[in-house]
């Protein structure tokens, strides 16, 4: 990478003092430290390769509502992100200062992508270094890889403490084969992300074993925080009955599938098991909502199953069609080879779409027994299509699904999400090990 990645130089504690006003005086005391005070406000500087207006996955949606609810919860936040041509560079949303970097459109192929990737890090120190000089910064947290080597750099730069969540892995993505390029690359660069960062958070207490794993971490460095969902932001729009009739005559069953179309996601598996799902339940058609590099080998596997005729491929869709989608299904499923959470399953639930998901990773956390949603065998289209069979064919199935599901969701809670990471920052202002490398990281495979 071109950007300069320091190493973290030992912060300075800083004396805390308070103002006391006695008979009409002023007065400078020293705070004692077991006295509780007034907290005064971190400022946090998160850095995120998307951020709304872009959102190219369920990484902006998460970075959003933890700033907005760190700021409701009395902190200051800095978001450092990429635009596109019209958005403004610099605006408040939702008291959350955002600022953005020129970036040219995304490409396709990963080579040119990764360059891509160094030169906008570039200019994201460049202006993360501007914005340090005109206001202090606390901490700095990075989201991913993509922003890692200006992240770091910046709080090098600044001696602050770096806290990096990370959402995913490319060893994780490619099921242990990133010994070649360009996935050795991106691995090099998450392994020393992780053991950069002060601290690490993750979104389940499955990715906290793999992260430790993976990059030979000390499980005491990595902080469990679950996503969170708030079923305001799900509001469907326009008219439903009118939506469903375009994809679903009255007594069809209607599946949804919805995600990046990656070979991760497992929506082959899907496929897969549909033909039985035909045979056994009769009318039943599926959405597939989304766009990824895979959707060309999507498309074609359904075709060659015989199922062009039942079912649509909508390509990329917005926020608004997707939270209306869930309204309309009968059936949510989720049949991921890899998964570090499951929002899409969590989204589901909360919209009141029972929901069936693979037994593996983050969503046997997302899902946790069969009341609030059904689990089937990993990698397995026959026990997904027994597990969709009893689903659409039971309508007091889904009503329990539903209903249990309603009251679990609820724990996912965005201001307990915004506590738990304050208070990971406010951990780290007194002197703390980098997480340390305490084993040996998983084989890559060749």
């Amino acid at each position: 990478m071109t950007t300069r990645i320091g190493h973290v130089i030992d912060r300075a504690e800083r004396d805390l003092e308070v103002i006391a006003v006695r008979a009409g005086t002023r007065r400078r005391v020293r705070a004692r430290p077991h006295r509780l005070r007034r907290r005064v406000a971190r400022r946090v500087l998160i850095l995120s390769w998307e951020y709304p207006p872009i959102v190219e996955g369920g990484l902006a949606r998460h970075v959003r509502k933890l700033a907005e609810t760190l700021v409701a919860q009395g902190e200051t936040v800095h978001v450092l992100t990429r635009g596109r041509e019209g958005d403004p560079p610099r605006e408040v949303r939702a008291g959350v200062r955002v600022h953005r970097v020129p970036a040219p459109p995304t490409p396709r192929d990963l080579d040119p992508f990764l360059h891509w990737v160094e030169a906008m890090n570039d200019r994201m120190a460049t202006a993360g270094a501007a914005l340090a000089a005109r206001t202090a910064v606390d901490v700095v947290h990075g989201h991913d890889w993509l922003v890692a080597p200006a992240a770091g750099g910046l709080a090098s730069r600044l001696r602050r403490p770096y806290v990096t969540t990370i959402h995913a892995t490319e060893y994780g993505r490619h099921q242990g084969w990133v010994a070649r390029h360009p996935q050795a690359h991106i691995h090099g660069v998450e392994t020393w992300m992780a053991r950069r960062a002060e601290r690490v958070i993750v979104c389940s207490h499955y990715m906290r074993g793999h992260v430790a794993d993976v990059y030979g971490l000390d499980e005491d460095a990595v902080t469990v925080i679950p996503n969170g969902i708030d079923p305001l932001d799900l509001r469907p729009a326009g008219d439903l009955a009118a939506l469903r009739a375009q994809y679903a005559a009255p007594d069809d069953k209607l599946v949804l599938l919805t995600g990046r179309l990656v070979y991760e996601k497992g929506f082959q598996l899907a496929l897969d098991a549909l033909p039985a799902v035909l045979r056994r339940v009769g009318r039943v058609r599926f959405l597939v909502a989304g766009a990824g590099p895979h959707e060309a080998e999507l498309r074609e596997h359904a075709r060659r199953l015989g199922l062009a005729d039942h079912g649509t491929f909508l390509g990329w869709i917005g926020d608004d069609l997707l939270h209306s989608l869930y309204r309309i299904a009968d059936l949510c499923v989720v049949p991921s080879l890899y998964e570090p959470f499951g929002l899409v399953a969590l989204e589901a639930m909360a919209s009141g779409c029972p929901c069936i998901v693979a037994d593996t990773g983050g969503l046997r956390e997302v899902v946790p027994n069969d009341d609030v949603g059904m689990r089937f065998r990993s990698r397995d289209p026959r026990s997904l299509a027994e597990t969709m069979t009893l689903v659409l064919s039971n309508p007091a199935v889904r009503y329990r699904l539903v209903s249990e599901a309603s009251g679990h969701v609820a724990r996912f809670d965005w201001t307990d999400v915004a506590r738990r990471t304050a208070a990971v920052y406010g951990a780290l202002g007194e002197p703390r090990p980098r997480p340390r490398a305490t084993r040996r990281p998983a084989a890559v495979r060749r």
